[in-house]
């Protein structure tokens, strides 16, 4: 049986003791909260788009393959390679 780490447990404790506060609950229905909240959870993915972005655009830039150009080059030579292959037989 694993056991739970005592920071999880206090953590679960004290967020469970904060729905039951009617504070809490109010608070939660400020809709500028609401909405902080909304776009603190959506940072995550706008950062990971914005750093792609920016990755293909400097390695467009330097004159690098992107990951997904090089991906579409692997997938032509597998192609090719089981057209040879295959013309082989």
């Amino acid at each position: 049986m694993t056991k739970t780490p005592s920071w999880k447990k206090t953590i679960m404790k004290r967020g469970m003791e904060l729905m039951t506060d009617p504070r809490f609950s109010q608070v939660m229905q400020d809709e500028r909260v609401m909405k902080a909240l909304m776009a603190a959870m959506q940072m995550p993915g706008k950062v990971e788009s914005f750093t792609a972005e920016q990755k293909e655009r400097i390695a467009k830039a330097l004159g690098l393959p992107t990951e997904q150009e090089i991906s579409d080059m692997r997938r032509t030579i597998r192609r090719l390679e089981e057209e040879v292959a295959r013309l082989k037989k």
